[in-house]
């Protein structure tokens, strides 16, 4: 009778310990690729993270041809980011806990200019990040990309 509840209880264990590391694949929080969703290539490595309960997201590195400006600054439009390096550049953020969303936040192209209406989720168990920028009108008119998990960039700007 021991035995089988000594059993049973490493069993319950390793389930918690299992169900803990899997939600913490789950979490938006850590280092992103984003794909240029018209394109299909690496632009940039965004850092995810947690501040008083709402998500922002900033370029930790850039993904830049050669004969491409190696530190190009945000686009007029931009708001506060107008006319500042990408690099470092704060260009999601506010986003708040809906469920399996990150939503009612805001994202920036830098390249463009633009701020749209945000929200985010985490993917295929972890690996991926949907990311929507949208207009609010009668329906939510936008774009989305899908994001990849990443390590720490040991770099803030690499040629392709």
């Amino acid at each position: 009778m021991m035995k089988k509840t000594l059993v049973i209880i490493i069993v319950l264990q390793i389930f918690f310990i299992c169900s803990l590391l899997s939600a913490n694949n789950l979490s938006p929080i850590g280092y992103w690729k984003t794909i240029d969703d018209e394109t299909g290539k690496v632009k940039s490595v965004v850092q995810v993270w947690e501040e008083n309960n709402k998500l922002h997201g900033k370029i930790v590195k850039l993904f830049r041809k050669p004969d491409e400006d190696q530190n190009p600054v945000c686009a007029k439009g931009s708001g506060k980011l107008t006319g500042k390096p990408m690099l470092g550049a704060t260009i999601m953020r506010n986003l708040k806990k809906d469920g399996e969303w990150w939503d009612n936040g805001k994202i920036t192209d830098p390249k463009k200019g633009k701020t749209y209406h945000c929200k985010i989720r985490v993917i295929d168990d972890g690996k991926k990040l949907q990311v929507r920028g949208y207009i609010k009108a009668i329906i939510k008119i936008g774009r989305s990309q899908i994001w990849l998990r990443t390590d720490k960039p040991k770099f803030g700007v690499k040629h392709p």
